[in-house]
């Protein structure tokens, strides 16, 4: 019998974890293509879509990319490495979290196939825009690189308790839910 949805969700959601070693192997272009849809099919404000992903693909680029990211080049060795691209344009106020969440859709899709990824935050935009071609008023606001694993999966990191995160009514009064 079949774990029902919410369960396998629930189980993909708590067990992912940022990758930082990737093996050489290819990613199946159907796998990929389902994994980019997820981004694709995100909620934005306004449904304006503020977003543009550039797939990068080929080593070579892939280690000028690692390079751009403040010499992070373990970067390079997963088979793809998502750029996050923010039309400003199109949501001015939005358009940072609608490619966010976007970029969760998509880090959550691929951990569903058992892909790894890692949210970057650390680059040079400059240099990024300039390696991709990315247009002036766009804005680069995040990237993943998109893999198999290489080895064993790092294990959880602490996470607050949840009464010092979650509030009921008013901030600072922990929310507490019965079991």
């Amino acid at each position: 019998m079949c774990e029902p949805a919410h369960e396998v969700v629930m189980d993909v959601l708590l067990s992912r974890r940022s990758v930082r070693s990737y093996s050489p192997e290819p990613i199946d272009p159907a796998v990929l293509r389902q994994v980019l849809e997820a981004a694709r099919q995100a909620p934005s404000a306004a449904n304006r879509q503020p977003w543009a992903f550039v797939v990068v693909q080929d080593p070579e680029r892939r280690r000028a990319l690692a390079e751009a990211c403040n010499g992070q080049f373990w970067l390079a060795d997963a088979a793809v490495i998502v750029v996050g691209v923010g039309l400003p344009k199109v949501s001015e106020r939005w358009y940072r979290v609608d490619v966010a969440i976007a970029m969760q859709n998509m880090v959550i899709a691929a951990s569903s196939f058992g892909l790894g990824t890692c949210w970057i935050g650390a680059f040079n935009e400059a240099k990024v825009k300039a390696l991709l071609g990315i247009p002036e008023e766009a804005t680069v606001v995040a990237l993943t690189p998109i893999g198999w694993p290489k080895g064993e999966r790092p294990p959880a990191r602490p996470r607050k308790e949840f009464g010092q995160v979650f509030y009921t009514e008013t901030y600072g009064q922990p929310l507490q839910l019965q079991q």
